[in-house]
């Protein structure tokens, strides 16, 4: 019997199929003859103890003139389905955190979630790096303006970044003479009142801020080095950064046997690990991304690794 897989997404229709790491996982299920049932977070919902969902029967065409097509509309039980993927991009809000409870009901009814809600609540992808500290740059977590200015005082040249965001948005490179610093300050922490991120800033990153796929910890051998644009310091594709493929070097190698043992311990079948020159940055968990990229230049198949490790899961 063909296995049921629901995803949970930001609306397809949206997407750029071309960078779309769910949409390569759901071109790998569908290669495999699963029957794919797509939702956004407002489709789920709870009765009686049940999380439910309205979910959409797909068909996917590797065509960017028209990639899906609905095939039936129905209201189940999660339960019913065998394995469901979380791929919501951040924010990480109220409304994502509520999605990951309804999550959690549906695996306690028996269904695989990848990555387990619990994790993706526990693992915050800027502060889940400071259970590797022997693999980082010296970092700050704090609200307080004055500790973070003393912080780039130290350090010369910092990278500030929010903790709720992704690709790139608001983050900051600021250095102690930094006329705007008190300003940027006030803004990123709202006065005191949200906690960032501080980084020593990192000079490889001209070199491009590589991303490292990880399948239940064992990492793809090749990794998406993205470099960024003239006048740039994000390595983030969608601030026009560009992603050249690169094999992982015998550090970046270390680097994952340091966090793929608590990845495992945590269910996270599917992570991303940013790293610029020897050192790890970020680990994403929500939704990372590369999979197409990666596939195109190597002739690989990393949704289908994913799904033949969510199918021995199952069995």
């Amino acid at each position: 019997m063909a296995l049921k897989l629901g995803i949970v997404m930001d609306p397809i229709e949206h997407i750029k199929i071309a960078k779309d790491s769910s949409f390569a996982m759901m071109l790998a299920a569908q290669r495999l003859g699963w029957e794919i049932h797509y939702m956004n977070q407002h489709h789920l919902y709870s009765d009686g103890g049940s999380t439910r969902a309205v979910t959409q029967i797909l068909t996917l065409q590797d065509d960017p003139k028209g990639w899906f097509s609905v095939d039936s509309k129905q209201d189940i039980a999660l339960s019913e389905l065998d394995a469901v993927l979380m791929r919501k991009d951040p924010p990480f809000d109220i409304e994502y955190i509520t999605t990951t409870w309804l999550l959690d009901s549906a695996e306690r009814a028996g269904t695989l979630v990848v990555n387990k809600p619990a994790s993706l609540r526990d693992a915050n992808e800027k502060l889940f790096i400071t259970c590797f500290p022997q693999c980082c740059v010296p970092m700050l977590i704090s609200s307080d303006a004055d500790r973070i200015r003393q912080f780039v005082s130290q350090h010369q040249d910092v990278i500030l970044k929010p903790l709720d965001s992704m690709g790139g948005h608001s983050i900051f490179r600021v250095q102690p003479d930094n006329q705007n610093l008190s300003v940027i300050l006030e803004l990123m922490t709202n006065s005191g009142r949200k906690t960032i991120m501080a980084q020593r800033f990192i000079p490889e990153i001209v070199e491009g801020d590589k991303r490292i796929l990880l399948i239940d910890g064992e990492p793809v051998p090749y990794a998406l080095a993205r470099i960024p644009a003239a006048g740039e310091t994000r390595g983030n594709l969608v601030a026009g950064a560009t992603g050249v493929g690169v094999a992982l070097t015998e550090r970046d190698h270390w680097i994952c046997t340091q966090v793929s043992p608590v990845l495992r311990e945590m269910g996270i079948l599917f992570a991303g690990l940013d790293v610029i020159g020897d050192y790890l940055t970020e680990i994403n968990i929500t939704s990372p991304t590369c999979i197409r990229e990666l596939d195109q230049q190597y002739n690989l198949d990393i949704g289908g690794q994913l799904m033949n490790t969510i199918a021995a899961r199952l069995s």
